[in-house]
């Protein structure tokens, strides 16, 4: 029986066809999904380029974000995926998660509506309850801290204006922020998000403590009350 033909390695290509080499010459821009986790699974097998083992773990969960919710034993279960290169899959993942999460630097500025999202998206999306975070700001609207002020279904007994307000009034806040999520991935704010936050304003008008937005994030989309004109 004439044996099948092995697939050329990486280190066997040509320099200029190598997904690490062209990552050093040319940035990360022009490489594919598959040649980047290629470059972080490093070695193939008998028969597969690492590559190749990428490209068919794409195939199997889609995009990243379903790759990082497979465990090391569902990853060993793609053939050529050992334990090895699956913790190193699971390992480069868990930094670009830790990386989306890093909480805002004390002075930074949200500049619109879409910084907030960009911040705060990967944290809060894909989440299976609602988390509500109030974000702290000082009179030139640069950031004092973030604060996550419950978890689970929005009420107006989970938040309520003495939880939001107590701490904005400690660190001598001038405004605040209010962000929250939507588990079903549908940012459309509901008849109980306009009440809790027009409860909020109240509050915060009493106080001293302007609200200058409230965020909703879905999947990939957000509804900026601030925008929306719910808030002036």
């Amino acid at each position: 029986m004439k044996e099948e033909q092995k697939r050329p390695t990486i280190k066997q290509l040509p320099t200029h066809e190598r997904p690490r080499e062209r990552l050093i010459q040319n940035g990360d821009e022009h490489l594919t999904d598959a040649e980047l986790l290629g470059i972080i699974i490093r070695d193939g097998t008998t028969n597969y380029s690492a590559v190749d083992l990428a490209q068919q773990l794409l195939s199997e969960y889609g995009d990243f974000r379903r790759l990082s919710m497979a465990s090391v034993g569902e990853l060993c279960k793609i053939k050529g995926i050992g334990p090895a290169r699956a913790a190193q899959i699971k390992a480069s993942l868990a930094i670009a998660k830790r990386f989306s999460t890093i909480s805002v630097k004390p002075l930074q500025q949200f500049k619109c509506s879409n910084d907030i999202f960009d911040h705060f998206h990967e944290r809060l999306r894909g989440k299976k309850q609602e988390i509500f975070a109030v974000v702290l700001l000082d009179n030139k609207n640069r950031v004092i801290k973030e604060l996550s002020i419950s978890a689970g279904s929005l009420t107006s007994s989970i938040v309520h204006p003495r939880e939001v307000f107590n701490p904005a009034i400690k660190e001598s806040a001038a405004s605040v922020i209010f962000v929250h999520n939507h588990p079903s991935g549908d940012p459309e704010p509901s008849k109980e998000d306009i009440q809790i936050t027009n409860r909020l304003l109240e509050a915060g008008n009493i106080v001293g403590i302007k609200v200058l937005d409230h965020i909703i994030i879905g999947n990939n989309c957000f509804v900026s009350f601030k925008d929306k004109g719910i808030i002036s």
